[in-house]
């Protein structure tokens, strides 16, 4: 797993949402998601890890420092 998808899983898992909610409500298939957050996957697009922020309120310091896992996260 990378500190992204470790992050995002940690984030998710959190507040009860299943992989298939977020998937669907980002508007990106379950595959893919799961495979950022096992790191089968390279480094999400800035306007992932953007959506990302937004869909868990994630806002100033916390936004950077997913940006910056996210930075760090490939395979």
């Amino acid at each position: 797993m990378t500190p992204f998808g470790l992050r995002v899983r940690t984030l998710r898992k959190s507040r009860g949402i299943t992989l298939k909610k977020m998937a669907a409500d980002l508007d990106i298939s379950a595959a893919y998601l799961s495979a950022l957050e096992h790191g089968h996957r390279g480094r999400p697009s800035w306007s992932l890890v953007a959506q990302i922020c937004d869909y868990f309120n994630i806002i100033w310091d916390d936004a950077e420092e997913l940006q910056r896992l996210a930075s760090l996260s490939h395979p």
